[in-house]
């Protein structure tokens, strides 16, 4: 048997090892399984976010509570400046409501910023809990779920190791060119051989010049032209 048809014969045994990890890959429970962890990660990194968040407005509450502080002392400052120091002109008097306007003013804004952000804050309390409560229920059905698809994966790693066990043997007699060749195939095109019946290449149902079986015919390695299947005459 040439090496061609040895490949073919591997390919055979190749093909039925993609099937088996396929239906595993597909498997519902497996597909469960993935979606109960995705949405698990989401939850994770919904709360590293809130959490972020909270962090936030925690280092701007600090910040405010300075800014009070120090407002706090220049509006004192300035009361005891008004008592001790009798305004010469008007526009002392002036300047005087004027910077206590402005220190009001500060005042105002920052407690109104520091109830915002305490309201701030509890909503992302209750959003903390419902994300909790998310991450808890997605965590539960995955371990559940994760019994069951242990059970089943290992009802079938037995099928799939006499099936690669099986193919291994049908790759020993291949020459490593050829093998190396259907490797780099399969990267692209799956299965990496195809039959040509006539001038058809029947993985791509495309025909081909007749040149192209003489070559096949002849012995030669080629390629179909439009799929880049590896094209045996059988």
């Amino acid at each position: 048997m040439d090496q061609l048809h040895l490949l073919w014969e591997f390919q055979k045994a190749d093909v039925e090892v993609d099937k088996l990890e396929a239906s595993i890959r597909r498997s519902p429970v497996r597909q469960q399984l993935v979606k109960y962890k995705e949405l698990y990660a989401e939850q994770q990194n919904a709360m590293k976010h809130i959490e972020s968040e909270v962090a936030t407005m925690q280092d701007r509450l600090e910040a405010l509570k300075d800014a009070i502080r120090m407002t706090n002392e220049q509006v004192h400052a300035l009361h005891a400046k008004m008592e001790n120091e009798e305004p010469k002109s008007a526009a002392e008097v002036q300047q005087f409501m004027n910077d206590a306007r402005r220190f009001q003013n500060n005042l105002t804004a920052y407690e109104q910023e520091v109830k915002r952000i305490r309201k701030d804050a509890a909503d992302r309390e209750r959003q903390q809990h419902d994300v909790r409560v998310r991450a808890a229920k997605a965590k539960g059905e995955f371990d559940k779920l994760k019994l069951v698809y242990d059970d089943e994966k290992r009802s079938k790693d037995g099928e799939l190791e006499a099936l690669k066990a099986a193919a291994a043997e049908k790759a020993k007699p291949v020459e490593r060119e050829f093998m190396e060749r259907y490797r780099e195939i399969k990267r692209h095109s799956v299965p990496p051989l195809a039959a040509l019946n006539g001038d058809q290449c029947q993985g791509c149902n495309m025909s081909l010049p007749s040149s192209v079986s003489r070559k096949v015919k002849a012995g030669e390695l080629v390629e179909c032209e439009t799929c880049g299947r590896l094209l045996i005459i059988l």
